[in-house]
């Protein structure tokens, strides 16, 4: 999986810092918001490249468990985006195997 360690005291990490700023658009009227918002955010308006630097700035495993906690509320935002969400975010964990293999 691709995974990015937090920093020992949980500030954010330059990667996660990086994605903020380079994706401030996903939540453009809250720039204080926190990663997970950020996150949640990415994967109820799923790009590919958006998800792809996610996944580099906080893993898979993250993404994956914020999917998971938005599937459980099975908004109408969620049953959207979810053919969408979950093809990028299977080929995206696809891809990282085949590079790693």
């Amino acid at each position: 999986m691709l995974t990015m360690p937090r920093q020992p005291d949980d500030t954010p990490s330059e990667s996660a810092i990086a994605f903020r700023t380079r994706h401030r658009s996903l939540v453009w009227s809250n720039p204080n918001a926190s990663d997970t918002i950020f996150i949640r955010h990415a994967l109820l308006q799923p790009r590919f490249t958006v998800l792809l630097d996610a996944a580099v700035a906080f893993g898979m495993d993250v993404l994956y468990a914020e999917w998971n906690s938005l599937l459980a509320d099975d908004g109408e935002e969620v049953r959207r985006a979810t053919p969408v969400t979950q093809r990028m975010l299977n080929n995206i964990q696809n891809g990282y195997e085949q590079a790693t293999a």
